[in-house]
């Protein structure tokens, strides 16, 4: 099922056919550098793809296969998932927006469409009101792209790895409001 298409990309189910692309990526240092961990082994990555979070919910919300139309390549996974509270429980009218995206193809503006891609389908398509996105201390790349999206940063998270936490309004939502 395709849920969702820009103009180079177009967002699906995973497919058994994505699993060794998807461990390609978890099994490299660089992409996995800014998602706070190191790599994962090919076993761990597997076991990821068959148990992890790619499931998607009834309602849309979930992390897609990203795939590019002009190759029908598997480039990473990219969606909005139910954003939740800290002590559990899911914020209502609000997702968080994740875009994670092959090293072979940084650099060429995709994760850029994937998540303007996401952030209009969420205000148009889910009717969302609010839109976060988390992003490690020292990804310059993510942090930009939140920034060209319109994003806030609202905190900085402090722990074992920092992270960053963006916010970005409906505004839709934010003339009713006024």
């Amino acid at each position: 099922m395709i849920v969702l298409e820009s103009e180079r990309l177009l967002f699906r189910q995973h497919d058994t056919a994505d699993v060794d692309a998807f461990c390609a990526m978890e099994m490299d240092a660089e992409v996995r550098r800014y998602v706070g961990g190191s790599p994962r082994s090919r076993d761990e990555a597997k076991r990821r793809f068959l148990e992890g979070p790619l499931q998607v919910s009834s309602d849309r919300l979930g992390v897609w296969a990203t795939i590019l139309k002009s190759t029908e390549q598997y480039v990473g996974r990219c969606g909005l998932y139910p954003h939740f509270r800290q002590s559990g429980g899911v914020v209502a009218g609000e997702a968080t927006l994740s875009f994670y995206i092959a090293r072979e193809y940084w650099g060429q503006g995709l994760a850029s469409e994937a998540a303007g891609a996401f952030v209009e389908f969420g205000w148009k398509q889910l009717q969302l009101s609010r839109i976060v996105s988390t992003v490690q201390v020292g990804n310059g790349a993510s942090v930009h792209i939140l920034e060209k999206l319109g994003f806030d940063l609202i905190a900085t998270e402090q722990g074992k790895q920092s992270f960053y936490k963006f916010m970005l309004q409906n505004p839709k939502h934010r003339k009713a409001e006024r």
